[in-house]
C-alpha cells in the first residue's frame, strides 16, 4: 500500500494524521489526489457550504519598531517617507461613511508604534462603538497584544481585558509567520516568538474571546516548518477550542528584504490549503485568503479544502505593499459569483460564523448565460441582495 493511500485510510476512519504523515502529504507527486482527500474532509464538515462576509480592513499605522524581513507594510519611524497614523476623527469617520448596511466586521491590524498610549487604542474602540455599536471589532495581532503587555507593564489578560471593555469581539490571525524559532530568528527576531504568540491566544480563548490563526508561507522555510507550525496550533486548539479559522497567507516579495526570493506557485498554495485541512482536523474553518494567493487560486482552493473566502476587504494595504495585483475590494455580488461558480453555496456570515444569509445555489455557472442573461441575473441579485 502506498504512504497516500495508508493516509487516505487514516483520515476517512477519522484517525489523526501525524508528523510524517503530514510531511508524506506535502511530498505526493499526486497533487490532485491530494486535493480530492481534503475536499472530502471539507465537505464532510461544511458539505457545499462556502462562507464570506461583508467587512472592512483599517490599518490605523504603519510605524512599526519591529524589521520583519517579509514586511513591505511598516515603516521603523514616525515621519518617514510613507509611515501614518490616523487621528481617532478619520477613523471613526471612515467607518461612519462606510456604504454598506450589512456591514458586520471591521478588521485591524496595526505596526508596533513606539510612541501611541495604550489609552489611544482604547478610545479608538470606544468610538466606532459609539459610531456604529453592532460593527464586530476584530482587532489586534497576537504580536500587538504582546507588544502592549511589555511596554505598558501588564500581563495579556489585562490588556485583553481592557480592549474587550472597549469594544473588541476577537483576535484576528496574523503575525503566526513561521512558529518553529529556527526561521523566525531569521525574519521576525525583534517582535513575539512563536511561544508568546501561542500564549497570547490562548490567554485570549480563556478570557472567551475567539480567535484565527495564520501561518505565511513560501519564503525560507522548509515543508518540516510548515508541518510543525500547523501541529502547533492543533495542540494548542486541543488545549483551548478557541480557533475559528486558519488562514494560510502567501508570501509576496515586492519591497521588503527577501525579494530575491520567488513567490509561492498556484499548486503550492493549493497544496498547502489541502495539507492544512488535512492536519488540522479541530480547526472548524480554512480561509482561502483571496487577497494574498489571488481571486483565481482562492476559488480553485474550494475544491482543495477551503470553505470560506474571507470578505469584501474594502482597503487592504498589506499585501499591496508588497506588491499584491489582488483588487482592493470585492463587492458582496463578486464574491457570490465566484462561491456559485465553485459548485458551492454562498452564505454569508458574521466573524463568529454565525449565518446572515444563506444564498441559492446557481443553476449553471454564470459564464455559461448569455450577456442578456448574465446581466439581468445582476440586477435581481442587486435588488436580492440590497447591493
Amino acid at each position: 500500500m502506498s504512504r497516500l493511500a495508508a493516509i487516505e485510510d487514516k483520515v476517512r476512519a477519522g484517525e489523526r494524521l501525524s508528523f510524517e504523515d503530514g510531511m508524506a502529504l506535502f511530498l505526493s507527486p499526486d497533487f490532485l489526489r491530494l486535493g480530492t482527500l481534503a475536499n472530502q474532509v471539507r465537505e464532510k464538515l461544511h458539505g457545499d457550504r462556502t462562507y464570506f462576509n461583508v467587512n472592512m480592513r483599517f490599518e490605523a499605522t504603519n510605524v512599526c519598531e519591529a524589521s520583519c524581513s517579509f514586511c513591505a507594510f511598516a515603516k521603523l519611524e514616525a515621519g518617514a517617507p510613507g509611515a501614518h497614523t490616523t487621528t481617532h476623527e478619520a477613523a471613526w469617520q471612515e467607518l461612519a461613511n462606510h456604504p454598506e448596511p450589512r456591514l458586520t466586521e471591521l478588521h485591524m491590524v496595526n505596526g508596533l508604534h513606539p510612541h501611541l498610549p495604550f489609552e489611544w487604542y482604547v478610545e479608538l474602540l470606544q468610538g466606532w462603538k459609539r459610531v456604529r455599536p453592532s460593527v464586530h471589532l476584530k482587532c489586534f495581532t497576537a504580536v500587538e497584544i504582546h507588544f502592549f503587555a511589555q511596554k505598558f507593564g501588564m500581563s495579556y489578560e489585562q490588556v485583553l481585558t481592557r480592549l474587550r471593555a472597549a469594544g473588541l469581539g476577537s483576535l484576528p490571525g496574523g503575525g503566526a509567520e513561521i512558529l518553529h524559532p529556527d526561521v523566525r530568528q531569521r525574519i521576525a527576531t525583534d517582535k513575539a516568538d512563536g511561544a508568546e504568540y501561542l500564549a497570547v491566544h490562548r490567554a485570549a480563548h480563556k478570557l472567551g474571546l475567539p480567535s484565527n490563526c495564520t501561518m505565511l508561507y513560501g519564503h525560507i522555510e522548509t515543508f518540516e516548518h510548515r508541518v510543525d507550525h500547523l501541529l502547533r496550533l492543533r495542540e494548542l486548539q486541543d488545549e483551548t477550542s478557541g480557533f475559528q479559522c486558519f488562514i494560510p497567507l502567501a508570501f509576496h516579495n515586492e519591497n521588503n528584504s527577501l525579494r530575491k526570493l520567488p513567490e509561492p506557485t498556484a499548486v503550492d498554495s493549493l497544496r498547502t490549503i489541502a495539507v492544512s485541512r488535512l492536519l488540522l482536523d479541530n480547526i472548524p474553518h480554512l480561509k482561502a485568503y483571496w487577497v494574498s494567493m489571488g481571486v483565481a487560486t482562492a476559488q480553485t482552493a474550494l475544491r482543495f479544502g477551503a470553505d470560506d473566502l474571507d470578505g469584501t476587504i474594502v482597503h487592504e494595504s498589506i499585501y499591496h505593499a508588497a506588491g499584491s495585483r489582488v483588487p482592493m475590494a470585492l463587492s458582496r455580488h463578486e464574491l457570490v459569483r465566484l462561491i456559485r461558480e465553485a459548485g458551492r453555496v454562498p452564505v454569508e456570515r458574521d466573524t463568529t460564523y454565525g449565518v446572515v444569509e444563506e444564498l441559492p445555489r446557481a443553476e449553471v455557472p454564470e459564464a455559461a448565460l448569455s450577456v442578456r442573461e448574465r446581466l439581468a441575473d445582476k440586477r435581481s441579485l442587486s435588488v436580492l441582495v440590497g447591493h
